[in-house]
């Protein structure tokens, strides 16, 4: 691994761990020349599945478009990166979890309606206004309606599920 800081190619590993869910490998390291420290990550190279647009072109998954759409509709939202960078994880295990060669980006659009859903309702609404294409604005009126409808992501948490479980207690599986 080169150093960042002075681009010498030796560098000593002084620490290693789990990181994230269990998926990446955080690497302390440092310089046998300059002696600063710096983080690496590794994770598995995974070949994502092809993505199928509306007009039927097919395109490879590009993980920064998904993040950058994200991020645009929780543009100026009290949402900490932390969620934000956990909410983008399992959209791309539902990807890999699909287990197909190929994917419909409806599918994809969907996944991160359900998760901008839970993370902030603003940034579901804005995002929900360019997905589905909104015309109007009785369009917006009746998503905000469907929304109202739902109950809150901390009121399903607090449910208890029908088999006697605990509130929540499907949030630590």
């Amino acid at each position: 691994m080169r150093c960042p800081f002075c681009g010498a190619e030796d560098t000593k590993v002084i620490d290693s761990r789990l990181a994230g869910d269990g998926d990446q490998v955080r690497r302390r390291r440092e310089c046998l020349n300059c002696r600063e420290r710096f983080t690496t990550y590794e994770t598995a190279e995974i070949s994502l599945p092809r993505v199928i647009k509306q007009d039927g072109s097919r395109v490879p998954f590009d993980a920064g478009r998904l993040a950058s759409g994200i991020m645009k509709a929780l543009e100026k939202r009290p949402v900490s990166t932390d969620r934000v960078d956990a909410a983008l994880h399992r959209i791309q295990r539902k990807v890999l979890a699909a287990g197909d060669r190929e994917v419909a980006s409806r599918q994809i659009g969907e996944w991160v309606m359900e998760e901008l859903r839970s993370l902030d309702q603003v940034a579901y609404v804005r995002f929900a206004s360019v997905y589905r294409s909104f015309q109007d604005v009785n369009a917006f009126r009746e998503e905000i309606e469907r929304l109202e409808r739902q109950p809150t992501p901390e009121a399903q948490r607090n449910q208890m599920d029908l088999l006697g479980g605990e509130p929540g207690a499907d949030e630590r599986k």
